[in-house]
Protein backbone atom coordinates (compact mmCIF):
# COMPACT_ATOMS: atom_id res chain seq x y z
CA UNK A 1 0.00 0.00 0.00
CA UNK A 2 1.40 3.24 -0.57
CA UNK A 3 1.80 6.01 1.86
CA UNK A 4 2.45 9.43 1.65
CA UNK A 5 5.81 11.13 3.03
CA UNK A 6 5.93 13.86 5.62
CA UNK A 7 5.05 16.84 4.42
CA UNK A 8 7.53 17.89 6.67
CA UNK A 9 10.29 17.19 3.94
CA UNK A 10 10.37 16.29 0.10
CA UNK A 11 11.35 12.87 -1.58
CA UNK A 12 13.67 14.28 -3.38
CA UNK A 13 15.28 17.54 -4.88
CA UNK A 14 14.63 17.08 -9.18
CA UNK A 15 17.72 19.85 -10.53
CA UNK A 16 17.00 20.72 -13.99
CA UNK A 17 20.36 23.22 -15.42
CA UNK A 18 19.40 24.94 -17.85
CA UNK A 19 15.77 23.69 -19.17
CA UNK A 20 14.72 25.00 -22.58
CA UNK A 21 10.88 23.63 -23.08
CA UNK A 22 8.14 25.12 -21.06
CA UNK A 23 6.09 22.44 -21.44
CA UNK A 24 8.68 19.84 -19.87
CA UNK A 25 9.25 21.78 -16.96
CA UNK A 26 5.55 22.33 -16.02
CA UNK A 27 5.26 18.82 -16.55
CA UNK A 28 8.01 17.61 -14.40
CA UNK A 29 6.68 20.62 -11.63
CA UNK A 30 3.22 18.23 -11.86
CA UNK A 31 5.60 15.06 -11.26
CA UNK A 32 7.35 17.24 -8.14
CA UNK A 33 3.92 17.77 -6.39
CA UNK A 34 2.75 14.02 -7.11
CA UNK A 35 6.05 12.37 -5.97
CA UNK A 36 5.88 15.55 -3.00
CA UNK A 37 9.15 16.17 -4.21
CA UNK A 38 10.90 19.77 -4.89
CA UNK A 39 12.24 21.83 -8.15
CA UNK A 40 15.37 23.25 -8.51
CA UNK A 41 15.48 25.12 -11.93
CA UNK A 42 19.41 26.48 -12.59
CA UNK A 43 19.20 29.46 -15.37
CA UNK A 44 19.56 30.81 -17.98
CA UNK A 45 16.24 29.07 -18.64
CA UNK A 46 14.76 28.80 -22.75
CA UNK A 47 11.74 30.74 -21.48
CA UNK A 48 10.08 32.93 -19.00
CA UNK A 49 8.84 31.31 -15.73
CA UNK A 50 5.77 33.72 -16.41
CA UNK A 51 5.16 31.37 -19.50
CA UNK A 52 1.87 30.35 -19.94
CA UNK A 53 2.69 26.99 -21.57
CA UNK A 54 4.83 26.32 -18.19
CA UNK A 55 1.68 26.76 -16.07
CA UNK A 56 -0.92 25.29 -18.51
CA UNK A 57 1.69 22.42 -18.29
CA UNK A 58 1.20 22.04 -15.13
CA UNK A 59 -2.08 22.49 -14.67
CA UNK A 60 -3.11 23.95 -11.06
CA UNK A 61 -1.01 22.05 -9.42
CA UNK A 62 2.02 25.03 -9.57
CA UNK A 63 0.73 26.43 -6.16
CA UNK A 64 1.56 23.19 -4.16
CA UNK A 65 5.18 23.00 -6.02
CA UNK A 66 7.81 22.99 -3.84
CA UNK A 67 10.81 25.43 -6.07
CA UNK A 68 13.99 27.51 -6.41
CA UNK A 69 15.77 29.13 -8.79
CA UNK A 70 19.55 29.55 -8.86
CA UNK A 71 21.07 32.01 -11.73
CA UNK A 72 23.92 29.24 -12.24
CA UNK A 73 25.43 25.99 -11.50
CA UNK A 74 28.11 27.25 -9.15
CA UNK A 75 25.29 28.89 -7.11
CA UNK A 76 23.35 25.43 -6.87
CA UNK A 77 26.67 23.53 -5.83
CA UNK A 78 27.27 25.83 -2.81
CA UNK A 79 23.62 24.74 -1.13
CA UNK A 80 23.88 21.16 -1.74
CA UNK A 81 24.47 19.57 1.84
CA UNK A 82 25.56 15.90 0.72
CA UNK A 83 27.42 15.21 -2.41
CA UNK A 84 27.33 11.35 -1.37
CA UNK A 85 23.50 11.81 -2.26
CA UNK A 86 23.87 13.84 -5.70
CA UNK A 87 22.98 12.01 -9.21
CA UNK A 88 23.64 13.20 -12.54
CA UNK A 89 21.59 11.57 -15.02
CA UNK A 90 23.10 11.65 -19.07
CA UNK A 91 23.14 9.03 -21.87
CA UNK A 92 26.98 9.05 -21.52
CA UNK A 93 27.51 7.58 -18.38
CA UNK A 94 27.75 3.58 -18.04
CA UNK A 95 26.90 3.12 -14.46
CA UNK A 96 22.96 2.15 -14.29
CA UNK A 97 20.32 4.55 -12.07
CA UNK A 98 19.35 0.94 -11.06
CA UNK A 99 22.38 0.51 -9.47
CA UNK A 100 21.84 3.59 -7.04
CA UNK A 101 20.59 2.78 -3.85
CA UNK A 102 18.14 6.03 -3.51
CA UNK A 103 17.40 7.76 -0.18
CA UNK A 104 14.92 10.56 0.98
CA UNK A 105 16.47 13.87 0.41
CA UNK A 106 18.16 12.53 -2.55
CA UNK A 107 19.08 15.20 -5.79
CA UNK A 108 18.35 13.76 -9.40
CA UNK A 109 19.93 16.04 -11.85
CA UNK A 110 19.27 16.69 -15.39
CA UNK A 111 20.35 18.30 -18.11
CA UNK A 112 19.01 20.65 -21.05
CA UNK A 113 16.78 18.67 -23.48
CA UNK A 114 18.56 19.72 -26.60
CA UNK A 115 22.86 19.26 -25.34
CA UNK A 116 21.77 17.38 -21.82
CA UNK A 117 24.35 18.20 -18.87
CA UNK A 118 27.47 20.74 -19.83
CA UNK A 119 30.70 18.95 -20.14
CA UNK A 120 32.12 20.92 -16.68
CA UNK A 121 29.86 18.57 -14.45
CA UNK A 122 30.60 15.42 -16.11
CA UNK A 123 34.67 16.53 -15.89
CA UNK A 124 34.01 17.45 -12.41
CA UNK A 125 31.65 14.67 -10.68
CA UNK A 126 32.46 11.63 -13.05
CA UNK A 127 31.59 9.42 -10.42
CA UNK A 128 28.12 10.67 -9.97
CA UNK A 129 26.31 10.20 -13.14
CA UNK A 130 24.00 7.50 -14.19
CA UNK A 131 22.23 6.19 -17.43
CA UNK A 132 18.68 5.43 -17.53
CA UNK A 133 18.89 2.40 -20.45
CA UNK A 134 17.49 2.91 -23.49
CA UNK A 135 16.95 -0.23 -26.05
CA UNK A 136 15.75 1.01 -28.80
CA UNK A 137 17.47 3.34 -31.84
CA UNK A 138 16.82 7.00 -30.04
CA UNK A 139 19.47 9.10 -28.45
CA UNK A 140 18.06 9.94 -25.54
CA UNK A 141 14.48 9.86 -23.22
CA UNK A 142 12.21 12.85 -23.30
CA UNK A 143 13.35 15.01 -19.82
CA UNK A 144 10.53 14.60 -18.68
CA UNK A 145 9.61 11.00 -19.00
CA UNK A 146 13.47 10.77 -17.74
CA UNK A 147 12.54 12.38 -14.63
CA UNK A 148 9.70 10.77 -13.75
CA UNK A 149 11.50 7.27 -14.23
CA UNK A 150 13.88 8.02 -12.07
CA UNK A 151 11.42 9.70 -8.91
CA UNK A 152 9.43 6.36 -9.22
CA UNK A 153 12.38 4.19 -9.32
CA UNK A 154 13.52 5.91 -6.23
CA UNK A 155 9.66 5.81 -4.39
CA UNK A 156 9.46 1.93 -5.38
CA UNK A 157 13.14 1.70 -3.46
CA UNK A 158 11.96 3.64 -0.28
CA UNK A 159 8.76 1.94 -0.17
CA UNK A 160 6.50 5.27 -0.19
Amino acid sequence: MLKNIATSHSSFKVVLVEPEIPQNTGNIGRTCVGTQSELHLIEPFGFELSDKNLKRAGLDYWQHLKWSTYPNITSWETQVENWDRVFFFSTKATKSYFEVDYKLGDSLVFGRETKGLPLELHEKYPEKFVQIPQYGPIRSLNVATAVAIALYEGLRQIKQ
